[in-house]
This record gives structure tokens, sequence and C-alpha cells, in this order.
């Protein structure tokens, strides 16, 4: 069975226990996962999510930040982009 094939036969309870036994880093039977284990089975959720879950809801999504506001809060009343001359403050 190749690596599509297996995630092919992923359920979604099988994917939730997966991912419980990476947080917990134990096995529903409390055996503690190897390295090897959690590294493919972190693999195999990432799979499972780009096939089955919106992107918005996919393990590690971070949404992207909105802008409220420019950078610069001190427009020039003209708007323009031009040059501002500095003012020095003492």
């Amino acid at each position: 069975m190749d690596f599509q094939q297996l995630i092919d036969s992923i359920t979604p309870d099988i994917y939730e226990s997966l991912k419980l036994a990476v947080e917990r880093g134990k096995w529903p039977d409390g055996k503690k996962l190897t390295a090897a284990q959690r590294e493919h089975s972190m693999q195999a959720i990432i799979a499972y999510d780009l096939r089955h879950i919106p992107e918005d809801q996919r393990v590690g999504y971070i949404p992207p930040k909105k802008k409220t506001e420019p950078c610069d809060t001190n427009k020039r009343s003209d708007h323009s982009d031009g040059p501002q001359p500095l003012k020095w403050q003492s």
C-alpha cells in the first residue's frame, strides 16, 4: 500500500485518534509514541487535512493578519505620497 492509498483509507475516527495521540504523545492504550510514529502520524494528519478539511480548520492554520490602518498614521492632510520633510525634536 502506498502513501496515497493509506491516506484514502483513513476514516474521520482514525484521523481524530491520530490527532489525539500526537497531542498527548501516547496511543489510546497508553503506550508512548516513538519519534518515528509521531512523525508519520503528523504527516498523515497533514495529508488528510489537505484532502478533507477546509483550509481555515486545518491543523496549524494561522489566519492572515488584517491591516486595520496603514503603517504611517501621521498622513499629510493633502494625502500626497511625495517626500515629507523631517521634523527635528529637541
